[in-house]
């Protein structure tokens, strides 16, 4: 019970924190052109887990990293996150309405606005990442890591085979090749950057970490498929039921709900074991790879 009061308050330290540099970070609303400014505020503050924060803070600490460059990466991955969620909610990809418990950014504002905020978003990310205070090879070697996960070879990528994969039948394999673009790419990213803060992981903690990276990064998409299948909208903060109406290829559409549970059971699992060389100092990112199995929205 003390180590979960322990994580709680470690958390809750992280999102505040993220809040405030997210907050920082992005233009103000009162800056030209103010309702673009005040649309990519509306998409990144005052909501989200920041279950990708945490990640860069939780590997970070395995490597002594600074909490200020570690404050500044998990903002810029946290951006690339917000401006991901603004355009998936677009009536050109899922045609979504809520999101985080209030309407998408396109309905709050336009369409406009919110094809031009996600971009905007997008751009920042890697200029606040750019600004790193650590070794130039580093900060770059950050930039390659957060462009490729956000790009065709990751995110875009997963999304574009999402898309395409609407009414159509894929086999597992093929699913987690997806998820695994499509989520996957940006949770390692963070992982890989809050190492970076401090210095480059060695060949066998790179290997665990990657091999901790890939469970969470099935399991995120495992439970989502769930939640969507099991939960209501209230709980979820989004359109709830809508992975089915859409006719989108799922866990749950493939292996049923049991067998979906089951597999998010071995994923935590996995992600536990790859860690076994970190010992204690990789507590917190055992336990997020608890939250992301466990969560209920």
């Amino acid at each position: 019970m003390a180590d979960m009061t322990a994580f709680e308050e470690w958390m809750q330290s992280i999102q505040a924190t993220m809040e405030e540099t997210l907050s920082n970070l992005l233009p103000p609303s009162s800056r030209v052109p103010e309702r673009l400014h005040d649309a990519m505020r509306y998409a990144t503050l005052d909501g989200g887990k920041r279950v990708r924060p945490m990640l860069v803070f939780a590997s970070g600490a395995l490597f002594n990293a600074p909490p200020s460059a570690l404050a500044r990466a998990g903002a810029a991955v946290e951006m690339i996150h917000a401006y991901s969620l603004v355009h998936d909610d677009l009536p050109c990809m899922d045609n979504d309405v809520l999101r985080r418990g209030k309407p998408t950014v396109h309905i709050q504002y336009d369409e406009a606005t919110a094809l031009l905020a996600g971009d905007a978003l997008q751009s920042q990310a890697f200029a606040v990442l750019s600004r790193q205070d650590i070794a130039p090879e580093r900060t770059i070697e950050m930039l390659q890591i957060l462009g490729d996960a956000a790009g065709s070879p990751g995110m875009c990528g997963g999304q574009a085979i999402d898309l395409a994969s609407v009414g159509h039948q894929l086999s597992l394999e093929q699913l987690e090749q997806m998820h695994g673009l499509k989520t996957g790419a940006l949770l390692e990213a963070s992982i890989f950057l809050g190492c970076l803060c401090g210095r480059f992981p060695s060949a066998d903690e790179a290997h665990a970490l990657k091999a901790y990276a890939n469970a969470i990064g099935l399991a995120f998409q495992v439970v989502d498929d769930i939640l969507d299948a099991t939960a209501d909208s209230e709980t979820l903060g989004k359109t709830a039921g809508k992975d089915a109406a859409d006719n989108k290829p799922t866990y749950v559409s493939i292996l049923g709900l049991d067998k979906s549970r089951a597999l998010a059971e071995k994923l935590r699992l996995d992600a536990h074991q790859s860690l076994d060389m970190f010992d204690e100092k990789a507590s917190c990112l055992r336990q997020l790879a608890d939250l992301i199995v466990q969560r209920d929205k």
